[in-house]
């Protein structure tokens, strides 16, 4: 497949995704604001699609995420398999899995 037939399928995928997901957005917003605002009127649409599109402005804007993990993917190959192990053991322990945590001594104790 060439690269223009490519690009078109991309824009025709995004176009479609974008139009699940402002119906989408439309029926959420009908089911449920209505509902629970005083006052707050059923959308259209339109309104749908800029609701959605304002919301993704509003949470990051449409650049491309995860540039940042470059730089740690060259870090993670330069590094020998004892550092890497390392690295793991650290990150498990971060995150509560790997070992048991202590429990914090009681009142009673001190």
């Amino acid at each position: 497949m060439n690269y223009k037939m490519k690009a078109l399928k991309m824009v025709v995928m995004v176009a479609v995704a974008a139009a699940a997901m402002g119906g989408a957005v439309m029926v959420l917003w009908n089911w449920l604001v209505p509902g629970l605002v005083t006052g707050a009127l059923p959308i259209d649409y339109p309104h749908a699609l800029g609701l959605l599109l304002l919301g993704r402005l509003l949470a990051g804007g449409f650049g491309r995420h995860g540039r940042h993990h470059g730089g740690m993917r060259a870090r993670w190959e330069q590094m020998s398999d004892e550092d890497r192990q390392k690295f793991r053991s650290g990150m498990r322990s971060c995150h509560g899995r790997g070992h048991a945590v202590e429990p914090p001594p009681s009142a009673a104790a001190v």
